[in-house]
């Protein structure tokens, strides 16, 4: 569907079922007709690196029958012990063993109850017991879960789930715990659960923490901690992250990331004029006399200039055409104002005009 070719081989060898699929007319080999199956095939259906093949077609031998017929000592003096062994594995003289991928553990455990229940404190009793199950067998594997599923089965047949997912992988019963806790308290347990089944739907490596690292991964687990709860009630899409970017222009020196999926990183402190909390387009203020102004308007109302800081002087980048920054380079103010606001602003002496751009704390 996607235009995508397969050619599919078998043969008695790894090897020999690999030159056939890449170089091979034929793409099944008859049980024991291996050499006669590869033989006019050329060198590079032995998996050779390419200067190898090269220098063997500079002597003539461009396919895989003459190779048969040399002398082995003479071959692997002057082409390499990879020439013999990969032509060794295509014929079966030596062993290529194919191991196949192991499947990844299920981490799931489940508890019949011998009575239905149906209260919120009955139904955390049985979590509690899957949690120990199912932390020890991800300490086990060290992994750590992401995102958990818990099943109710209720006694007419119906199911009720509460998922909760976290900021970093987790293994911790208690955390993992209080997590479940408002999902718990929103199931119906209708007239009885008889059945829990806890699901590991998304796992990730965990390794066990340095004892030198306490400190830090406690501060980290911390936040960690927070972004779970919040993430589990607004959705995780809502928890977002600013980190810094590699640009001077005010609007393009941050990005925004998903908080569960980053990490944070240090803003750069060059020595530079702190910036506002609030950033937004620039809104023009008109040509307001002074600089800085002393009175100037904005958002319909009028300020009065206490005190001012600047100025400081950015530039276009000239490899990106913004349009907002096509008046020239900007003389950038911190303008605290009689009444209460400390705003962010900057004139264009290309085009002479006052903007507002953003607001400190």
């Amino acid at each position: 569907e996607h235009g995508l070719t397969a050619r599919a081989a078998m043969a008695d060898t790894k090897g020999a079922a690999w030159a056939l699929a890449h170089h091979g007319r034929q793409q099944i080999a008859p049980p024991g007709r291996t050499r006669q199956a590869i033989a006019d095939l050329p060198t590079t259906a032995l998996r050779l690196p390419i200067e190898t093949t090269e220098a063997l077609a500079k002597t003539g031998l461009t396919t895989i029958e003459p190779l048969t017929r040399m002398p082995r000592g003479a071959l692997a003096r002057r082409f390499g012990i990879d020439c013999m062994r990969r032509l060794d594995q295509a014929l079966g003289t030596e062993p290529e063993p194919v191991a196949p991928a192991r499947a990844q553990p299920v981490f799931s455990v489940r508890l019949t109850l011998p009575d239905p229940i149906g209260l919120t404190k009955d139904v955390m009793a049985g979590l509690d017991r899957l949690l120990e199950r199912l932390c020890r067998d991800l300490e086990r594997h060290q992994m750590g879960a992401r995102t958990l599923r818990l099943t109710a089965r209720r006694v007419d047949c119906v199911s009720e789930s509460a998922e909760i997912s976290l900021a970093r992988p987790g293994r911790d019963p208690m955390r993992l715990r209080d997590l479940f806790i408002p999902k718990v308290d929103a199931m119906d347990a209708g007239f009885g659960i008889d059945a829990l089944h806890l699901l590991a739907t998304v796992t990730e490596p965990l390794k066990p923490t340095q004892l030198t690292q306490a400190h830090r991964e406690t501060e980290a687990a911390k936040l960690a901690d927070l972004l779970s709860r919040i993430g589990n009630r607004v959705g995780f899409e809502n928890v977002l992250r600013f980190l810094p970017a590699e640009s001077h222009i005010p609007e393009r020196a941050f990005t925004i990331a998903a908080a569960a999926h980053s990490d944070a990183e240090p803003w750069p402190d060059q020595g530079r004029p702190p910036r506002p909390i609030t950033l937004f387009r620039p809104e023009p203020l008109g040509q307001p006399p002074g600089t800085p102004p002393a009175r100037f308007q904005w958002r319909g109302r009028t300020y009065t200039t206490e005190d001012a800081q600047g100025p400081e002087r950015l530039a276009p980048e000239w490899w990106w055409d913004d349009p907002d920054w096509r008046t020239g380079p900007r003389d950038y103010w911190r303008v605290q104002t009689a009444e209460g606001p400390r705003l962010w602003l900057f004139h264009t002496p290309a085009h002479p005009a006052w903007y507002a751009q953003g607001a400190f704390a």
